[in-house]
C-alpha cells in the first residue's frame, strides 16, 4: 500500500527518485526516504515521517554522485510513522538497503531469531528483518543472498535491495505486491506503481509472484527462486503524462468528477452496437454456448467497487434474468465458498491489485470456477491472471478516494447486462433503449457539473459542521447513497451512513434529531411514492430533507429542505448521475474543512495488504 522507486544508470539518481515519490502521493503514506551509494564504500540514507516534501527538505543541496538509488513511501503496519520506521532498512553493517511493501506475516518470530544472533534493531517495523536476512545469506552475490532470505519469509513482498559491494546492481522480488520495471535508454527503473515511470518511458515489464529480477543499466535478467531462467514480455504504457497532471484543477478529486464525461465515452466507444440493441466485448474469452450455460452471476470486490457492483446486480438481474449476487471479497476470501461450474465470477477491481479481491479471485479458481476481471490498470495481476474479462478505460486515477472508477465499472458491468440480456429475454427494441440513454449519459453529467457546482458547493458547506449525515435510496440508488456517504467520510471525516431508504425505519431513524441532514436519492421511478413516504418520516422528526430529485418533481420539492436537480434517464440508469452530487458534495465538504482532499488520513490508494 506505499510506494517504491529505484534508478540505476548514468544520471543521478536522486532528483528521479523523488519526482518518482511524488507521482506515487496518491497511493497514501505517511513517510517517505532514499539510499543511494556514497562513495564507493557506504550508503547515504535520508528518512523522514510525512510528506515527500518533508524528505526533500531534509536532503543536502548536493546529495551524493551515484549511478543507483531506492526511495519509498511508507503506510505504517507495523509501528507509528517515524524517521526511525521509515524506508529504506539497513542491515547492521550499513551495507545493505532495502525498501519493502506488503507484510512479512513471521517477522516476530525472524526478529527474535536475529536477535539470538546479535542483530540490533532500529524499528519497529517487519521490514527490517529483511535486510538483516540477506546480511546473513551474503557472500559476495546479492541475488543470491535475497533468494536465501525469501525462503525463510512467510507474507506479501514487492522488495528493492541494493549493497555497497554491488554497486552497479538493484535485486528486485516480488510475492503478492505489484512491481513493475522500467527499460529505459541504458538505464532502468523499478516502482510499484506505473505513474512513477512515465516521464521516463513506456516500456514496462510486470513481475509476477515467485520472480526475482537483476537490474543493471543495460537492461534485466528474471528468474524464480529456484534460478529457472524466465523470459519476460515488455509491454507499451499507452497513458499520456497529462493523464497523471492536474492540469487547470485544483485537485485529482476534482479533475477525476469532470473526467466521467469522457471516461464513459472511452467505454462505450467500439462496444455498444445501436442498430442491435446490444453490446460488444471482446475480452470476455467465452462463446456464445458458455452464456447459455450461465446460471448465477457472483460479483466480487472492495469498497467503491463493491459499490459499482451492488448497483450492477439490480441491472443484471434485471436485463438477463440471471440470479447476480454481490460479495465482499476480504469475506469471500476467508469463507470456504460453493463453486458451481454454472456461475460466472467477476473480480472488480479499479486497480487490478487489490489484496483482497485478487486472493478471492485465486480460490474460485483454485476450485474451478472462471473469474472474469473488471479492472482499468492494464497488465494488472487481475487482468493477467483471469480468464478473461473488461478493462473499464478510465485512465488513470490518482485521487485517493475514487471517483470515476465507480462510473466506468458500472458502466462496463452495464453493457455486459445488456450484452447477456439480448442473448435471453431482453428485447432489440429494449436494448436500443439502453443503448440511447447511456450515450446521453455524458452530456447529461456536463451539464449536472455546470449548473449544480455552485449549489452543491453551499449544501456542503451547510453540513460540513453536522456529527452525522445519513444517505438513503432505493433499487440501484441504495448502493449509490453507500458510495455518497463513503465518499463524505473518506475525504471529509464525517460521520456518516447510507442506507437502503425503507431500512431506516428498521434502526437508523434513532439518529434523526433536530437539523440532522439526511441525502435521499428520488428519482421519479418506480419507487418513487415508495420514497416520499420515507422523506416523510425524516420531516416528522425534525430531519433536514436534501433530495437529489429530477426536474419538475413537485411532490419532492414540496417535502424537502434543499434539492437537487439531475436529468432524467433511463430508470436503471440513474446511479450514473445520482453519484455525481454526491462526490461533489463530499469534495467540496473536505475543501470546506480545509483537508487534504487528494491524501486523506489513513488511506492509501491501492490495498495490496489485508
Amino acid at each position: 500500500m506505499c510506494g517504491i522507486v529505484g534508478y540505476i544508470g548514468a544520471r543521478r539518481p536522486v532528483p528521479i527518485l523523488l519526482e518518482g515519490l511524488k507521482r506515487l502521493e496518491y497511493r497514501g503514506y505517511d513517510s517517505a526516504g532514499v539510499a543511494t551509494m556514497n562513495g564507493s564504500d557506504s550508503l547515504f540514507v535520508c528518512k523522514r515521517a510525512g510528506r515527500v516534501r518533508e524528505l526533500e527538505h531534509a536532503l543536502p543541496e548536493l546529495p551524493p554522485k551515484a549511478n543507483v538509488g531506492i526511495a519509498h513511501t511508507r503506510w505504517a503496519t507495523h509501528g507509528p510513522p517515524s524517521d526511525n520506521n521509515s524506508h529504506p532498512h539497513l542491515s547492521t553493517d550499513e551495507r545493505i538497503a532495502v525498501v519493502h511493501n506488503g507484510i512479512i506475516e513471521n517477522h516476530s518470530t525472524l526478529r527474535t531469531m536475529l536477535i539470538a544472533e546479535g542483530v540490533n534493531f532500529r524499528s519497529e517495523t517487519d521490514t527490517e528483518v529483511v535486510p538483516h536476512l540477506i546480511a546473513r545469506f551474503y557472500e559476495g552475490d546479492l541475488q543470491a543472498a535475497v533468494k536465501q532470505a525469501l525462503g525463510l519469509i512467510q507474507g506479501t513482498y514487492g522488495l528493492v535491495a541494493m549493497c555497497v559491494d554491488e554497486p552497479d546492481r538493484l535485486v528486485v522480488a516480488r510475492n503478492g505486491s505489484p512491481i513493475v520495471l522500467g527499460v529505459g535508454d541504458n538505464e532502468m527503473f523499478v516502482a510499484s506503481d506505473a505513474p512513477a515511470l512515465i516521464a521516463h518511458t513506456r516500456q514496462v515489464v510486470y513481475l509476477e509472484d515467485g520472480e526475482v529480477a537483476v537490474l543493471d543499466a543495460n537492461g534485466f535478467q528474471t528468474t524464480d527462486l529456484s534460478d529457472r531462467s524466465i523470459t519476460k514480455a515488455v509491454n507499451e504504457l499507452d497513458w499520456e503524462i497529462e493523464q497523471i497532471s492536474l492540469g487547470d484543477f485544483e485537485h485529482f478529486m476534482l479533475k477525476e468528477i469532470h473526467e466521467q464525461p469522457r471516461s464513459i465515452q472511452r467505454g462505450l466507444r467500439g462496444r455498444a452496437l445501436p442498430e442491435f440493441g446490444d453490446a460488444k466485448l471482446g475480452g470476455l474469452n467465452l462463446d456464445r454456448r458458455a452464456f447459455f450455460d450461465i446460471r448465477r452471476i457472483c460479483l466480487i470486490a472492495c469498497g467503491t467497487s463493491l459499490h459499482a457492483a451492488m448497483a450492477a446486480s439490480y441491472l443484471i438481474e434485471e436485463l438477463a434474468r440471471v440470479p447476480c449476487s454481490v460479495e465482499i471479497a476480504s469475506e469471500l476470501r476467508y469463507r470456504n465458498p460453493i463453486v458451481d461450474a454454472n456461475t460466472l465470477y467477476f473480480s472488480v477491481s479499479q486497480s487490478g491489485e487489490t489484496a483482497d479481491t485478487l486472493a478471492a479471485m485465486r480460490e474460485i479458481r483454485r476450485k474451478g470456477g472462471i473469474v472474469l476481471g473488471v479492472v482499468n490498470v492494464v497488465g494488472s495481476t487481475i487482468a493477467r491472471e483471469s480468464d478473461g474479462g473488461i478493462y473499464i478505460r478510465s485512465g488513470p486515477e490518482i485521487a485517493v478516494a475514487s471517483t470515476k472508477a465507480f462510473t466506468s465499472q458500472l458502466l462496463a458491468l452495464t453493457l455486459f447486462a445488456i450484452k447477456i440480456g439480448r442473448m435471453r429475454d431482453l428485447s432489440a427494441e429494449a436494448g436500443r433503449n439502453l443503448l440511447r440513454a447511456l450515450a446521453e449519459i455524458p452530456e447529461q453529467i456536463e451539464h449536472l457539473l455546470a449548473e449544480q457546482s455552485d449549489h452543491l458547493k453551499a449544501i456542503a458547506e451547510s453540513i460540513s459542521s453536522a456529527p452525522y449525515v445519513l444517505f438513503l435510496g432505493r433499487g440501484g440508488n441504495f448502493p449509490a447513497a453507500l458510495e455518497g456517504a463513503l465518499k463524505l467520510k473518506e475525504v471529509s471525516y464525517i460521520q456518516c451512513e447510507g442506507f437502503a431508504a425503507a431500512e431506516m425505519k428498521h434502526g437508523p431513524i434513532a439518529l434523526i434529531g433536530d437539523g440532522t441532514p439526511v441525502i435521499f436519492i428520488s428519482p421519479m421511478d418506480h419507487l418513487h411514492e415508495k420514497t416520499l413516504s420515507n422523506m416523510e418520516e425524516v420531516k416528522a422528526r425534525g430531519g433536514r430533507v436534501i433530495a437529489i430529485c429530477n426536474p419538475g418533481d413537485n411532490e419532492v420539492r414540496n417535502v424537502a429542505d434543499e434539492f437537487i436537480e439531475i436529468p432524467a434517464t433511463h430508470n436503471m440508469l440513474t446511479p450514473f448521475l445520482s453519484v455525481i452530487p454526491l462526490q461533489l458534495i463530499a469534495y467540496f465538504a473536505a475543501l470546506y474543512l480545509n483537508l487534504d482532499v487528494d491524501k486523506p488520513r489513513n488511506l492509501a490508494k491501492s490495498v495490496t495488504v489485508e
